[in-house]
């Protein structure tokens, strides 16, 4: 399960209703535009909390790092670190060896969505933050055309700029297609990322805090 929401109700009784084991539960950064589920769904469901290990998370989880994988039988995951949206930003590469060798989606959460990249000041200075996705960027550009990527947010969010309806798309696509993803040049990258930033998420930074676990959510 990745990115769960504060709801875990519809998680638990969908794995109840097929059948299945949540054995892990990923959140692929701290999320500041909404409370993230995860560690209680973990805890309901004996799954292990994963999170980059330089997180700054005040609570115990299960810490990966660039090259990390994560064992779930004919399928694995590949821990890749994509700083930029957050500094603890990771993505997750998935294989499965019933279909082939070969990986075959992206977990990309708020780093590489559907028509743009991820804003950057929520977490760090926003130019910074630039810079960094536009390293992480050239790794993903590295990743085969063919591999999907399925991120955390598309039309209707705040992560992103010009986010399409659409909540998939593949490397090949998006590097042909997405604006801030087909850009090779990193000033002008850093440029396009800092040029029209959306307003920030209504109480980002609290929600953010809370994540951390620095303080709790009011009711």
């Amino acid at each position: 399960m990745c990115d769960p929401l504060e709801d875990v109700e519809v998680y638990l009784r969908l794995a109840e209703e097929t059948g299945m084991k949540i054995s892990y539960v990923l959140d692929t950064h701290l999320h500041a535009d909404h409370v993230s589920g995860a560690r209680k769904l973990a805890q309901l469901s004996g799954a292990q909390y994963v999170l980059h290990a330089d997180s700054g998370a005040h609570y115990d989880f299960s810490p990966v790092r660039e090259g990390d994988e994560l064992d779930m039988g004919n399928v694995s995951i590949r821990v890749l670190h994509t700083p930029g949206h957050t500094p603890e930003h990771t993505s997750f590469l998935v294989t499965d060896r019933t279909r082939g060798l070969e990986p075959w989606f992206l977990l990309s959460g708020h780093t590489l969505m559907v028509g743009d990249m991820g804003r950057t000041e929520l977490a760090s200075n926003a130019e910074e933050g630039a810079r960094a996705l536009f390293e992480t960027a050239q790794k993903l550009k590295s990743l085969p055309d063919y591999v999907e990527v399925l991120p955390g947010a598309f039309s209707g969010s705040v992560c992103g700029r010009s986010l399409s309806g659409k909540p998939a798309s593949t490397i090949g696509f998006e590097r042909k297609f997405n604006a801030a993803f087909g850009i090779d040049n990193r000033e002008e990258f850093v440029e396009y990322m800092l040029s029209s930033i959306p307003p920030a998420p209504s109480e980002a930074s609290e929600i953010r805090a809370t994540n951390l676990g620095l303080t709790v959510r009011r009711s």
